[in-house]
């Protein structure tokens, strides 16, 4: 007898896109998984979100979350002339109603229509409907010599792993930060952990509801995972890597002992940090191979999404400039030309002449589209448990352990013989913590999330004003700018959280929304200085 075991009531109900041939093709079909082995499959190819290995830069179509960059305050708009270059794909278009924050992110830039705004959604669900699939039949498969019974642990515990990932991702893009004595109420994402296909219009989970989920997944991970040898690659969740997105997810929610303490868990294992003082510039510090990368699936746009080009992006200058003149990491992970910054912090310059001026896009533009290593939004960094715990130590009164924490990681980033350690309490020393965490993780998808969860942090609450300006052009192929449109986001701004797509929110019968208002701006001239 065939029974139905894939996710299809959220693939429709959520309106996500329809399975993979692989799903529409065996999944309805329990007696095609004879052994761990077929789920395993399954896990590398459907739940791991995999690297774009020939993205089209031209194309508008990315992986989950390319847009988190452009929403906090790591890129703003490039309009100097370079070399009398324009930019010639659309990305500018394609992201406009993300980086101003408009009411709806899927606005475009003449406010005459709306862009699809659902595609991260759907690629995240789409991988959890994998993942439940796994988790379900990992209990009808074969379980009784050693090989399979480690199997079996493995895949149900990276299937569990990977099923709470996606759902901290979801509920920290689309609800309210956490914050415990409103997480019983703030809406969060819907919840589906059945691969049983329910009729049914699907309504949003609290955020509370959605980070238990999140925990319960990670617990289980860790338990499978800790019973089972690792697999030789980081391309693979291991238990140090559910470590240290516990450590990560207690963070969140301002238990700081629990923090503090998978952080040194992930430290006991692989405590190595690179000194940066023994590469050289644009060495492409992170790869698969440093050995401070712990995990990383998907691939990178970041460097493909900034352009030494009219009509593009760059690294915001007033945060390329809040780095430390003898923090090495201002040289080693940013290429400057002109008024031009770009990131050159992943492995791709690939012998060409830093001192040309295509040098960024031959090396970390499109090079990088056919090679990617490591992800520009899901990479795990032991650099990331020495931040965690600083900031847990400080947090629970433990300012000399703080200190002592965070000048281990300055100590390899600073040049050698400057003075790098910080030395301040209080405030200024969560402020000291913030800036490091800013700047040892920026491009790595996760400066958004920190900027939304420290403005409801019990220690010392802060929010941040952003301005982005949007420039306008005579036409895509130009160079002469006609107007200027000024966006602002303000402190504790419900912008802070994305909106649930509005095809989600259409076919979902009484879904509640996110309330967002109407983006105002205000107008300047662009040629006059």
């Amino acid at each position: 007898m065939k029974k139905t075991t894939y996710f299809l009531s959220a693939v429709c109900g959520l309106m996500l896109t329809g399975c993979s041939g692989f799903l529409e093709e065996y999944s309805q079909d329990t007696y095609y998984v004879q052994s761990y082995n077929d789920l395993d499959e399954l896990l590398i190819g459907e739940c791991y979100m995999q690297a774009e290995n020939s993205v089209d830069v031209n194309s508008t179509s990315r992986e989950p979350g390319y847009f988190i960059h452009f929403l906090g305050n790591e890129i703003e708009e490039q309009n100097s002339a370079y070399d009398g270059l324009t930019n010639e794909f659309d990305l500018k278009t394609a992201i406009f109603g993300y980086y101003t924050w408009q009411q709806r992110p899927g606005q475009n830039e003449d406010y005459t229509g709306f862009l699809a705004e659902n595609e991260s959604w759907t690629a995240v669900y789409k991988a959890i409907n994998v993942a439940n699939n796994i988790i379900a039949s990992v209990k009808t498969v074969p379980n009784t010599t050693t090989d399979e019974k480690e199997g079996v642990l493995r895949v149900n515990g990276e299937a569990h792993f990977l099923r709470g990932l996606y759902y901290f991702w979801l509920v920290n893009l689309y609800g309210k930060p956490y914050n415990a004595s409103t997480s019983n109420a703030d809406p969060g994402v819907p919840i589906k952990t059945s691969e049983v296909v329910e009729d049914k219009k699907f309504q949003r989970n609290t955020v509370k509801e959605v980070y238990d989920q999140v925990l319960a997944d990670l617990n289980e991970a860790h338990d499978c995972l800790t019973k089972t040898p690792k697999k030789n690659t980081i391309y693979r969740a291991d238990s140090t890597a559910v470590n240290l997105l516990l450590s990560r997810v207690y963070l969140y929610m301002q238990n700081w002992q629990k923090a503090k303490e998978y952080a040194d868990r992930v430290l006991s294992v692989r405590s190595t940090l690179t000194d940066i003082n023994s590469m050289s510039p644009y060495g492409g510090f992170l790869s698969a191979s440093s050995k401070e990368t712990l995990f990383s699936m998907g691939g990178t746009h970041v460097t493909k999404n900034l352009s030494y080009k009219y009509q593009s992006f760059r690294v915001a200058h007033d945060f390329y400039n809040s780095y430390d003149d003898n923090d090495l990491r201002k040289s080693q992970w940013y290429w400057t030309r002109g008024d031009f910054v770009g990131v050159t912090k992943i492995a791709g310059a690939d012998g060409k002449d830093p001192d040309e001026s295509n040098y960024y896009g031959d090396a970390y533009g499109y090079y990088l589209s056919g090679k990617q290593e490591v992800s520009d939004r899901f990479l795990f960094r032991t650099a990331e448990a020495y931040l965690n715990k600083a900031e847990a130590e400080a947090c629970l009164g433990d300012e000399a352990g703080a200190r002592a924490t965070l000048n281990q990681l300055r100590e390899k980033r600073f040049k050698t013989g400057s003075d790098y350690e910080v030395k301040s309490s209080g405030k200024e020393l969560m402020d000291a913590i913030r800036e490091e965490r800013a700047h040892e993780l920026a491009f790595e998808g996760q400066r958004w999330f920190d900027l939304r969860r420290y403005m409801v942090c019990e220690k010392y609450p802060e929010s941040k004003q952003i301005v982005h300006p949007y420039t306008y052009y005579v036409d895509r192929s130009s160079n002469v700018m006609t107007t200027t449109h000024v966006f602002t986001l303000k402190e504790n701004d419900p912008a802070y959280t994305l909106p649930v797509p509005q095809e989600v929110v259409e076919f979902n019968t009484g879904m509640v929304q996110n309330e967002r208002p109407w983006r105002e701006y205000t107008v300047t001239d662009p040629n006059k200085k």
